[in-house]
């Protein structure tokens, strides 16, 4: 089983759900997003695993969030999506990856569900 975690080692949650895949023997690709981020299609395949809009996987308190008028109701899908891209600290954390399934660990326990 090939699994994914999208991970930010200065976050407790993080930290945590990482922890949980390793103790249950799972070595995940760790990927540092804040480092190298999704790509548009990645968040957008997420997404749709995930049944979530954008902003419902963005981290609305973050200076970024404000700054760049994110909470603009009139933005579209593809907007919101390439400022997550662009900003990857909105992006919310830890996410989880198994093959079809995709977990938010927010939550760290919501990984237990796809492994």
């Amino acid at each position: 089983m090939s699994v994914t975690i999208y991970h930010n080692p200065r976050c407790s949650k993080s930290r945590q759900g990482l922890q949980i895949l390793q103790d249950k023997g799972v070595e995940p690709e760790v990927v540092e997003y804040l480092k190298t981020p999704p790509d548009e299609k990645t968040l957008t395949d997420i997404l749709e695993k995930l049944g979530m809009e954008p902003r419902d996987l963005m981290r609305k308190k973050e200076a970024e969030y404000k700054a760049n008028g994110l909470q603009d109701e009139s933005l579209t899908k593809n907007e919101l999506i390439a400022a997550m891209v662009k900003f990857p600290k909105l992006i919310e954390r830890p996410i989880v990856v198994s093959g079809d399934k995709v977990a938010v660990g927010r939550p760290p326990e919501n990984i237990l569900n796809i492994i």
